[in-house]
């Protein structure tokens, strides 16, 4: 991620095994991950450890196209339906993102970059850790003027004005040890973003824009009560805003105004039971609100209780996980994850596993005036997947067969003209492969995946729409004294796409590279869409042409 430099999260993203991006345009634009062939709204999001869903709105994942990296600390992808582990949702998989925290001697770091489309981003940090204190403050501005994404062959009255993104993050965090295992703190990631965007109907919607805001504060202690007990409290408190004008658009000017709040305690407990076993155990309670496009705010309240084990017996590993959550007004379920490892040598594992997973409506498809239903039952799945991995060295190599099948689809309905209504109405199943591995030759490092799926409606028997039945993607890197140079390619095969629309296959090719000039600068740049190719990841939106970036960072 660090030597990447890449301008957001979803483009970090779209390098992982199982994982395809749809944007309605460049960055900043409204954009949707799909992971293993799930829905949008099936993938978890957490930030530092807080589940992060926009209830104002299907539930997609939230605004992952505003996410900077420059604030980000590392990123864990999890494929697959691990919702009885780490939350209710995570069908498809989770994406747990961790800001950047306070680490070692105090230190400041600033970064300039500019490129195509009059695309700045400047950086500042601050963090470090003294004696018992640790602390870090970080802000970060992307602009960019963009271009015109709508394609006016597809849509002849779009307007082709170009679209610009506005962005500015903070990231801060301070904490206080006592003690191994005891720490007390506070930290705090919020965004601030603006984008244009263009209709397909009129040519005069040049005033059309949005703005997103999100902001997520929390206060943890995590506590060591004996040896073999840790303990750790987050109280938290996430908001999302968004508003959406349209000016002198084909039905005439509109304001949306959808807001979205969370109000959470979460208790985990790692208890050690002996040097081979573990248990977790713990709960989750929140409060919801929701402003969905009308003045009126709904509300309610979520609760939920979990234990798992996980351990070794000699050369078999085992994890146990079950999970109880309740949705007010939406209904209640348990879930479970069992996993199993063989180890067939000291290099080769064999894994199997089999889970289910809960999914309630958002507060915006039970109670939005003019689309919700009140009748909706939640979304329930189940996964199973079995496998063979090698590890050795820098090598990593590991091969998955997986079969999902979910039940109670909540999609919208046209009830005629442009009225409609969400209603449980899909079955969908996903059977695939998917190869990905890490490894390194004559000092090349060599990242690489190919996932080859079946993504369908069970009723109708047709392709799930913007997934691909086959997607692949190519890292590779290597380092050079003071020079770091690299290149990544990602594939994706054609796909339907809404309204019996489709989308042809693609492959893209990025070039990034960067020279340490001392220890205190570094230098980089990157390239974007080598070869120039026009493709599109939704159907009248065509994505960047080739881009040029150049950027310099210090850090003290």
């Amino acid at each position: 991620m660090r030597k990447k430099r890449a301008p957001d999260v979803l483009t970090l993203l779209r390098q992982e095994a199982g994982v395809s991006i749809a944007r309605n345009g460049g960055y900043g634009t409204t954009s949707s991950v799909f992971m293993r062939g799930a829905n949008s709204n099936q993938v978890l999001i957490l930030i530092d450890g807080v589940p992060i869903r926009d209830t104002s709105s299907t539930g997609s994942p939230v605004a992952l196209e505003h996410l900077l990296p420059d604030q980000i600390e590392r990123i864990e992808v999890v494929r697959g339906n691990v919702s009885a582990v780490y939350g209710s949702g995570a069908i498809g998989g989770v994406i747990q993102i961790f800001t950047k925290r306070g680490e070692g001697p105090p230190s400041v770091s600033l970064t300039a970059e500019a490129g195509t489309d009059s695309t700045t981003r400047l950086s500042a940090g601050i963090f470090g850790k003294q004696e018992e204190i640790r602390y870090n403050l970080g802000v970060t501005r992307y602009k960019t003027e963009g271009y015109s994404s709508m394609n006016t062959h597809q849509y002849p009255n779009a307007n082709p004005d170009d679209d610009g993104t506005r962005n500015i993050s903070v990231n801060a965090g301070i904490s206080r040890e006592w003690g191994p295992g005891n720490e007390f703190g506070a930290r705090l990631y919020a965004y601030d973003a603006k984008y244009q965007y263009d209709g397909s109907s009129t040519k005069r919607d040049q005033w059309d824009h949005g703005t997103s805001k999100e902001w997520t504060a929390a206060a943890f202690s995590k506590n060591r009560f004996t040896s073999n007990w840790d303990s750790t409290v987050t109280l938290s408190q996430t908001e999302i805003e968004r508003w959406i004008y349209s000016k002198n658009g084909a039905s005439g000017d509109y304001t949306g105004k959808f807001k979205s709040q969370a109000s959470m305690a979460q208790w985990n407990n790692q208890i050690a039971l002996s040097s081979d076993w573990v248990a977790t155990v713990g709960t989750d309670i929140a409060r919801e609100k929701a402003q969905t496009g009308a003045p009126k705010t709904f509300s309610r309240t979520n609760h939920s209780v979990y234990a798992g084990v996980n351990g070794d017996m000699g050369n078999h590993h085992l994890q146990l996980n079950a999970r109880y959550d309740h949705v007010e007004e939406s209904g209640s379920d348990v879930t479970g994850y069992l996993g199993y490892g063989y180890d067939l040598t000291s290099s080769w594992k064999l894994v199997a596993s089999v889970s289910t997973a809960f999914l309630a409506p958002t507060l915006y498809q039970v109670y939005d005036p003019y689309s919700g239903s009140k009748d909706l039952e939640a979304e329930r799945s189940r996964s199973y997947e079995a496998g063979i991995q090698y590890a050795s060295g820098k090598t990593l190599v590991r091969a998955t067969f997986f079969d999902t099948h979910t039940r109670d689809m909540i999609d919208w309905v046209s009830t005629g003209g442009w009225s409609g209504q969400y209603f449980n109405v899909g079955r969908t199943k996903n059977k695939g492969f998917e190869l990905n591995g890490t490894t390194q030759l004559a000092g090349i490092d060599i990242r690489g995946n190919l996932t080859i799926q079946d993504p369908k409606n069970r009723d109708t028997d047709k392709q799930l729409n913007r997934r691909a039945k086959k997607l692949a993607s190519l890292d590779v890197s290597k380092t050079l004294g003071a020079w770091y140079l690299g290149g990544d390619v990602h594939y994706e095969e054609h796909r339907p796409d809404i309204g019996d629309k489709r989308l042809p296959s693609y492959a893209i090719f990025n070039l990034n590279a960067r020279y340490q000039i001392n220890k205190e600068v570094s230098v980089f740049a990157r390239i974007e869409n080598l070869f120039d190719r026009d493709y599109q990841t939704a159907y009248g939106y065509d994505m960047p042409d080739r881009g040029f970036f150049a950027g310099v960072n210090w850090k003290m």
